[in-house]
C-alpha cells in the first residue's frame, strides 16, 4: 500500500516539491557559506519524494545550533517551501482521493519550517530512534 501511495504522491505534487528542495540544495552549494543548508535541503528532498513509510524524528543531540539554523532556514527558504506545500495541499484537497495527500502536504509544511535537528527514518524505527515530531508516519 505504501508503494501505491508513494507513486500517487509523485503525481500529486511530491515530485515538484522534491525538485524544489533539490534546487535549493544545489544553490546552497554554489554559495559556499550556505553549504550547511544543503544537507537538510537534500534530506527533505528525499522525504518529499518518497514520504509514505518514513517519519521525521528529533535528533537527541540537537542543540542551540539547530535552533539558530532553523531560524535562518525559515527566513531564507522555509517559509516559501512551507507555502508551496500548503498550496499543494489546497489543490489536493479539492478531490476525494487527494485528501490524504493534502494532509501529508500540511505535515511536510511543518517539516519545511524545522529541518535542522531532525532526521528521516523508516516508520518502523521511529519510536525506537527518538520521539516523533512534526510529521507522523505516512501510510
Amino acid at each position: 500500500m505504501r508503494l501505491i501511495g508513494n507513486i500517487l504522491w509523485l503525481l500529486l505534487g511530491g515530485l515538484g516539491l522534491a525538485v524544489a528542495y533539490g534546487i535549493l540544495g544545489l544553490l546552497a552549494f554554489v554559495f559556499i557559506v550556505t553549504i550547511p543548508f544543503a544537507v537538510p535541503a537534500f534530506r527533505l528532498a528525499g522525504f518529499a519524494l518518497w514520504p509514505f513509510g518514513r517519519v521525521l524524528v528529533r535528533r537527541p543531540e540537537a542543540g542551540a545550533g539547530s535552533m539558530i539554523g532553523n531560524v535562518v532556514w525559515i527566513v531564507i527558504a522555509g517559509i516559501w517551501l512551507a507555502l508551496a506545500h500548503l498550496v499543494a495541499a489546497l489543490i489536493n484537497a479539492v478531490t476525494i482521493i487527494g485528501i490524504p495527500f493534502a494532509i501529508a502536504h500540511v505535515k511536510l509544511a511543518g517539516a519545511a519550517l524545522n529541518p535542522f535537528g531532525h532526521m528521516v527514518v523508516p516508520a518502523s524505527e521511529a519510536l525506537t530512534t527518538s520521539i516523533a515530531v512534526g510529521v507522523e508516519p505516512l501510510g
